[in-house]
């Protein structure tokens, strides 16, 4: 009984963390002279607030989010009329040359970064992994740490074999499994905060642009892990 009781409690604190994380998430920028801080006002949606949709899909990106607006979140949104996306990673623009395309996830950042096999950065975008704890299964969830390799990939039309818990379906579009059936995969929940059962969730253009663009010889693209 006392067990239930605490796995509720920490249930409802991860859940009320996530949410004002969520809704801060863009205010960490507010004191950045690159950005400018917006508070949502009801009725606002992402089509309505920017038109252009390269200019929205990087306001996604820099709040590490698809999902819906809310009325009084707060978003970060770049001064520069004409910004180069690579400019706003949170992960170097270059690393140590590794030989072979690799890709990095920083749990942290919530993002991950693509990099080819001279150390530079290919593109960069939002990810959302393991919650910490899953209500659903009654334990914790994690992801994975450490350095993998993807060794299976589906496309558009892949869906969860686990959840929903009890009949599966759940769609996973453009998974690149790289552990233990955990994977990359599109999502249009990529909420800002980390909110998985372990895979790592990814806007669902780049899931496609990694599944189909980002490939690499017998042993499959590296995938790097890491807090």
């Amino acid at each position: 009984m006392v067990a239930v009781i605490v796995a509720l409690i920490t249930a409802v604190l991860l859940f009320f963390s996530n949410a004002s994380f969520a809704k801060n998430y863009g205010s960490a920028h507010c004191n950045d002279n690159q950005f400018y801080c917006y508070t949502v006002k009801r009725g606002d949606s992402w089509e309505k607030l920017f038109s252009n949709s390269d200019r929205r899909d990087l306001v996604m990106r820099i709040n590490r989010m698809n999902t819906r607006l809310h009325s009084g979140m707060k978003i970060a949104i770049p001064k520069s009329n004409d910004p180069n996306i690579l400019d706003y990673s949170p992960l170097p623009r270059q690393i140590d040359p590794p030989g072979e395309k690799i890709i990095i996830v920083s749990i942290h950042d919530l993002a991950f970064a693509a990099y080819d096999d001279n150390g530079a950065l290919l593109f960069w975008g939002p990810v959302s992994t393991a919650r910490g704890y899953c209500p659903d299964m009654g334990h914790g969830c994690h992801t994975s740490l450490g350095t993998f390799h993807i060794y299976q990939k589906e496309g558009f039309g892949c869906v969860s074999s686990k959840f929903p818990i009890g009949r599966g379906g759940a769609p996973m579009p453009y998974c690149m499994y790289f552990h233990n059936g955990y994977a990359l995969h599109g999502s249009y929940e990529v909420p800002g905060y980390n909110a998985s059962h372990g895979c790592v969730r990814m806007f669902v253009n780049d899931a496609k642009w990694l599944n189909q663009e980002f490939t690499a010889g017998e042993h499959g693209v590296t995938v790097v892990i890491h807090n």
